[in-house]
């Protein structure tokens, strides 16, 4: 299993262009199961879920074909089974999101419940709810939810609390079903926003998206696509922390800073120079030691949970004293005792974690828990006297493209080891 090792104490400088945003990529790629005329999308970043997304399509019968310059061809014109099986489906949650358009195109669709995941705790029973106020048949069994519906049907669908997944899921299926869907209360993220213009390039009627309430006039059939994916406002955030963390000075490119307003401000309150262009943002610390910074997680345009773990890596070396508190997803504080084994002050408080930042922190082996906790461990290491060992970096791999090379070019002394 490989790892990453970092020897800290370098101020980041330079142009690190950003990859297409993976939480785009997959309900777009997913949403190729809606028509059978071919896709193409453009600036799909070679992610471990975005090969696990072509897996399972492929496995359903999809032609999938790799291009040039990150392009990726779909044909789902020979989708020969409904089953999503769990051997896929386990290994990443947005699996779930071949339920809708499956179930719309098919009339049928058997999608196993990802992995580890129990009906209610997380908002899979959102989808679920929503699809049967569509019209469908749905139950679960066997750890598997089967739903049929001859046509889905347009119906008013309140969400009760805001999901991602759950607004993409019932938008796509709403896309071919007979009349008009009213999502309320749905998901405005800049993700969500993307997969419905890349549905409207496909003829779908829809309207509202970005806001708290959209619209669906539902089409008999949907063409293809040939869509240029957004950029992934995460990866470049992880970046721009890194460049605060380290005092120095760092430009994304390809990026779009009207999705980002949270976390610039943020990193603003930190003490950040922010100059933006139209597809660049420019991060300059001049040396500066980063001061502390409250976060509270929030759905957007709220700060973002996938940045919550960098900013806590932050807070951890800032001068003063943050707290952060996460609203979206329990459990979400892991990084804390790795942090901890670098140096870092910090104490967790049911949903808060309150950090008092040191002056340094020293290197230690650490083991990530999750993709964003594993983008944290990297940026403690950047900054952290020595060597920092991060095993079970599998868990990047899954969200960031080429990471260490990117980093590389900045100026990091970072390199990926085989497992020792």
């Amino acid at each position: 299993m490989a790892r990453i090792q970092i020897t800290g104490g370098r101020r980041l400088s330079g142009t690190v262009e950003i990859s297409g945003a993976k939480n785009a990529v997959l309900p777009i790629l997913m949403a190729a199961l809606l028509t059978e005329q071919p896709c193409r999308l453009s600036g799909v970043p070679h992610l471990r879920d975005v090969t696990t997304t072509m897996q399972l399509l492929g496995q359903m019968g999809v032609d999938i074909s790799i291009g040039d310059r990150s392009q990726v061809s779909l044909d789902a014109s020979g989708l020969d089974t409904d089953l999503a099986p769990y051997e896929l489906v386990k290994t990443m949650r947005a699996s779930i999101l071949v339920l809708g358009p499956l179930l719309a195109r098919n009339g049928s669709a058997r999608v196993s419940l990802p992995g580890g995941c129990a009906i209610g705790a997380r908002p899979v029973d959102l989808h679920l709810k929503g699809l049967a106020e569509m019209g469908a048949d749905i139950r679960v069994e066997g750890g598997y939810i089967h739903a049929r519906a001859d046509r889905l049907k347009g119906a008013r669908v309140v969400l009760d609390t805001v999901t991602v997944t759950g607004t993409e899921n019932i938008l796509m299926a709403a896309t071919l079903a007979e009349g008009t869907t009213v999502i309320e209360n749905a998901a405005q993220e800049p993700e969500v926003v993307d997969l419905a213009e890349c549905l409207i390039s496909m003829g779908a009627g829809i309207s509202g998206h970005g806001s708290n309430t959209i619209t669906v006039e539902g089409r008999e059939r949907l063409a293809g696509y040939d869509y240029q994916v957004l950029p992934d406002r995460i990866e470049a955030g992880t970046f721009l922390v890194a460049a605060a963390m380290t005092g120095g000075c760092v430009r994304v490119v390809n990026v779009r800073p009207d999705t980002m307003d949270a976390v610039l401000d943020k990193l603003k309150q930190a003490g950040a120079e922010i100059t933006c262009g139209e597809d660049s943002i420019e991060l300059d610390m001049r040396g500066r030691r980063p001061r502390a910074v409250n976060i509270t997680t929030a759905p957007y345009p709220g700060f973002p949970t996938d940045m919550q773990a960098q900013f806590t890596a932050l807070n951890a070396i800032a001068d003063g004293t943050g707290v952060v508190r996460e609203t979206i997803f329990e459990n979400r504080f892991m990084h804390v005792l790795e942090l901890q084994r670098l140096g870092a002050d910090m104490r967790v408080e049911g949903n808060t974690v309150i950090i008092r930042g040191v002056e340094r922190l020293t290197g230690a082996p650490l083991m990530a828990t999750d993709l964003r906790a594993s983008a944290c461990l990297l940026l403690a290491g950047l900054v952290a006297e020595g060597d920092t060992m991060v095993d079970r970096v599998y868990h990047i791999d899954r969200g960031y493209e080429n990471i260490e090379e990117k980093f590389g070019q900045l100026g990091a002394k970072i390199q990926r080891l085989p497992a020792g």
